[in-house]
């Protein structure tokens, strides 16, 4: 059995900068490998909801021609399609058409933004919280200050009705109604399911911080933190008694983080920075993925490294 815990990267505070450094030698050729292991899921999942290469290939080509010609523009020189050619392997006839096209959309859609706000508030507002920082199950409407579930919306819009969020948070199954008449919030709050449009914006947003970060780490500059423990050749039963505990943890921490971030936006003044704290879990069977087998009994023994340095 080998097993690994990879040591933390002390550095929160680095930033990507806005252009991007000279290529590194060789580093076309080492990307190959984990490019191919990253893109296996993403390829399952486009195969699985219908996105064929041609549809894929035409993506990226726009992705390339874009990235190249806002991210790797030189200073006080205008971005020809010459260059963006030079950069990206794609016939200059292309570049011209493509050039424009604009970047993938970034902004979380309205109705995403404000749930994930009313639930951040609740999950860390000490007046929508019990003493263990649960959050608590709160009337539709009170008197005075006293907690409510309009209060809470309030707090954070004054633009849409509470009733308008009950109904479509009731609907989507986020809170139920107890026996008390009150509303109490459920764990399906944390993981957009089902029909719910969100997961499709969680998952690019997600996954464009982690893959960002972790592609920092292996370019020069200061690190992002982007560490994972790790247990391979485990029976299944171990496996998933790690994920159910490891799902705990990760909600304290979440949690944690949360209640800060609340509190101190309090007296922030805001700007244009953004920060993103994720977690994430995998479990797999062995026998089900190949290239899991690959590694053996020896699959985690360099993961003390620090990863992506």
């Amino acid at each position: 059995m080998s097993h690994a815990v990879d040591r933390y990267n002390s550095d929160m505070n680095a930033k990507s900068g806005s252009k991007a450094a000279a290529p590194q030698p060789n580093a076309a050729a080492k990307l190959h490998a984990p490019l191919a292991r990253l893109l296996r899921p993403l390829v399952r999942l486009c195969i699985r909801s219908g996105m064929t290469f041609p549809a894929l290939a035409q993506l990226l080509r726009e992705l390339f021609v874009n990235v190249a010609e806002h991210d790797f523009a030189l200073e006080g020189k205008e971005q020809t399609d010459s260059r963006v050619s030079l950069l990206t392997g794609i016939h200059r006839k292309e570049v011209a058409r493509l050039r424009g096209a604009g970047a993938p959309v970034h902004e979380a859609p309205a109705a995403v933004s404000l749930t994930s706000a009313v639930i951040a508030r609740w999950l860390a507002a000490p007046e929508f919280t019990d003493a263990k920082g649960e959050p608590l199950a709160l009337p539709r409407n009170a008197e005075g200050d006293a907690p409510s579930f309009e209060q809470l919306v309030a707090s954070v819009t004054k633009d849409v009705r509470p009733r308008a969020v009950l109904d479509e948070w009731i609907d989507r199954k986020l809170v139920t109604i107890n026996e008390a008449d009150e509303i109490e919030l459920v764990e399906a709050a944390f993981v957009p399911s089902g029909e719910d449009d969100s997961k499709w914006h969680y998952l690019g947003r997600n996954l464009h911080d982690h893959i960002a970060a972790a592609a920092q780490n292996v370019s020069d500059g200061p690190r992002f933190l982007e560490r994972a423990v790790h247990y391979n050749n485990i029976s299944p039963k171990l496996a998933r008694r790690l994920e159910a505990r490891s799902r705990e943890l990760a909600m304290d921490a979440l949690k944690t983080a949360n209640r800060e971030a609340n509190r101190a936006l309090a007296k922030d003044k805001g700007g244009d920075a953004r920060w993103n704290f994720g977690i994430y879990i995998y479990s797999e069977d062995a026998d089900e993925q190949s290239e899991t087998k690959e590694g053996g009994k020896d699959g985690a023994k360099d993961a003390g490294k620090e990863g992506g340095s």
